[in-house]
């Protein structure tokens, strides 16, 4: 049987196959910019025969810091009856010892389940699938960043905007976008403060919160701790659809 190969290369080098992954995703790819942060990932070009067959990329900078960690794994369609063997090659050339998959990705996923350990949810990924109408009452938005700054961190990738809700002249909550992720996705976050909780404020400054984003010309998507309760009930009123879960566990391979 033919050898695979897996070689060091970089993540500039890999931009038609992450292009391609991109693609085949269709959706918010939760740890897409930490390619552009330096130092905090290796790339690898996966190889048969001489020719291109995929890619993988670990993280070893930021919160993965002495936990090499496999994040990303894509190949080529007529390459994937070879999965186990690229991957393996991966996991030896890399010496991750972790990984940390999106489960809407049903190769990586699969391929770390099997090889994976001590496997855990670590966040809900959520898409905006219904337009509400929800009301609170006299609640408005108001936008604290200048619609110039955010612009600039759409195309940065980094970064992001900010608004205050208001409730009868007074701050009842905040959130934002954040625009660390593929184009066109911006990732909605909220507090609100806790003596008008449970009165439908949050929800309806998600909702806000996304037609803000669609403003913009991006789409928007969220993430909760699969225990929040609270929170996934908040994103579920305002439109928001689980998607899948970002599992984390260790990793090996016969060496």
């Amino acid at each position: 049987m033919n050898e695979v190969i897996c070689k060091l290369s970089s993540a500039q080098d890999l931009l038609p196959l992450r292009t391609r992954f991109r693609e085949e995703m269709n959706c918010q790819i939760v740890h897409d910019s930490i390619h552009r942060r330096e130092g905090w990932t290796l790339s690898y070009l996966l190889e048969l025969e001489g020719s291109t067959a995929g890619f993988g990329s670990v993280a070893i900078g930021g919160p993965w810091k002495d936990k090499p960690t496999v994040f990303e794994f894509y190949l080529l369609p007529e390459e994937r009856a070879r999965a186990f063997d690229f991957f393996e090659a991966l996991l030896v050339s890399s010496g991750a010892c972790f990984f940390e998959v999106q489960t809407n990705e049903p190769l990586t996923t699969t391929l770390a389940l099997t090889y994976g350990r001590d496997v855990t949810s670590e966040k809900i990924v959520f898409q905006d699938c219904l337009t509400t109408a929800l009301v609170a009452g006299d609640a408005v938005l108001r936008e604290t960043t200048p619609e110039e700054e955010i612009r600039l961190c759409i195309e940065r990738r980094q970064g992001g905007g900010e608004w205050l809700l208001e409730l009868e002249g007074s701050v009842a909550g905040k959130g934002g976008i954040l625009f660390h992720y593929n184009r066109p996705y911006g990732d909605i976050y909220m507090e609100i403060k806790e003596p008008l909780r449970r009165r439908g404020l949050g929800s309806f400054l998600v909702q806000q919160l996304k037609c803000e984003c669609y403003k913009l010309g991006a789409i928007p998507c969220a993430r909760c701790n699969p225990t929040n309760v609270a929170s996934r009930k908040t994103l579920q009123r305002a439109g928001f659809v689980p998607v899948a879960h970002i599992l984390i566990g260790s990793i090996s391979v016969a060496r």
